[in-house]
This record gives structure tokens, C-alpha cells and sequence, in this order.
């Protein structure tokens, strides 16, 4: 956590950065209370992330549909300063394998609020993801995150910004190891 605040207070000032984050704690924590306990079943139909989502769900994700398998629906919170976007999955939909490329900074955060999903590096187990959980996810490494086959799935993807950043889309997550997770 200490890393994100960091970062955030680099770029927003520390004032704005502690004023921000507590009051994105604040609301997050009362809706999440309210929704879905981390402990209990988190799996969750796209109707009740919808009408849940603190953020809009968006339209389907039609630019991006080649590289997924499965419908999405994205929304983007902010093009200026940090590149965020609320990225909506439904039960069994999940991004190819990519690469978040930078020469230096860059990469990917992920802020999961709604519903269980995964995420998993190259060459390493995936990871099971609940509301509350963060990603880290360095420049240059490959990987893919999504629904788990039994539930709707939504993160906050965040842009870390970078120089001579890009992203490059690989080959879909093969059907018999996604169908092996729970």
C-alpha cells in the first residue's frame, strides 16, 4: 500500500493524494459492507455488479473484443494524467495474454471491486481475485486477468504511466487450463 500512496502523492501532492484515497476508502468500504463480504461468496451475475458498480459499467467493450474471450464492457474514468478505466466481465470472460511494454516506469495496477476472477503471470499458478485485492503488474511481463467461469468480474485497471509505453496483445489463455480453475 505504501508504494501506491507514493505514487499517487507524487503526482497529486500529498495533500490531495491522503484526501483522495480516504475518501475513495470511505465510500468503497460503506458500499462493499453493503454488497459483498470478502469472507463469503463473492460470486457475483452482471445485473447485481451493474447495479452495485461505484463506477459506471459502460458499454461493451467493442474495440478491444478480439482480445478477449467472452464479452466485457468498459468505461473509461480518466484519459488525463493517469490513463483509468472500469473494465466489466462476464461469468467466464478473460483477456489473451499481453504485455504491458515499457522502457522505463509503466505497467499495470488492477483494483478488484466486484465478483471473483483471476490473474495470472507467464510461467505461474493464477491467482484467485476477490473485491479488495490489488495487482501489481510490472512492465514487461506477460500476463492475463478475468472472470472465474461462475461469476462476473470487475477491477480498476490503472495506466502506470511510463516512457516508450505499449501494449502487445499474444494468444488467447489456452481453454483447457482456464477450464481447470474453480
Amino acid at each position: 500500500m505504501g508504494v501506491c500512496y507514493e505514487k499517487l502523492g507524487f503526482y497529486a501532492g500529498w495533500p490531495k493524494a491522503w484526501a483522495a484515497f480516504n475518501l475513495a476508502k470511505e465510500v468503497y468500504n460503506e458500499d462493499a459492507a453493503k454488497n459483498i463480504s470478502r469472507e463469503g461468496d463473492v460470486n457475483m451475475d452482471l445485473e447485481t455488479i451493474k447495479q452495485t458498480s461505484l463506477f459506471p459499467v459502460g458499454g461493451e467493450n467493442v474495440n478491444y473484443a478480439q482480445y478477449f474471450d467472452g464479452k466485457s464492457y468498459l468505461h473509461m474514468i480518466s484519459l488525463d494524467q493517469v490513463v483509468i478505466g472500469n473494465v466489466t466481465f462476464e461469468p467466464g470472460c478473460r483477456n489473451h495474454w499481453h504485455i504491458h511494454h515499457a522502457d522505463k516506469g509503466g505497467g499495470q495496477m488492477l483494483l478488484v471491486t466486484a465478483g471473483r476472477g483471476y490473474y495470472q503471470e507467464w510461467g505461474e499458478p493464477a491467482q484467485e481475485l476477490k473485491p479488495g485485492d490489488v495487482v501489481h503488474i510490472p512492465a514487461n511481463v506477460k500476463h492475463w486477468h478475468g472472470a472465474a467461469k461462475d461469476s462476473a468480474f470487475q477491477h480498476i485497471a490503472i495506466e502506470v504511466p511510463g516512457e516508450n509505453t505499449s501494449s502487445e496483445w499474444c494468444e488467447p489463455v489456452d481453454e483447457k487450463e482456464y477450464d481447470k480453475l474453480k
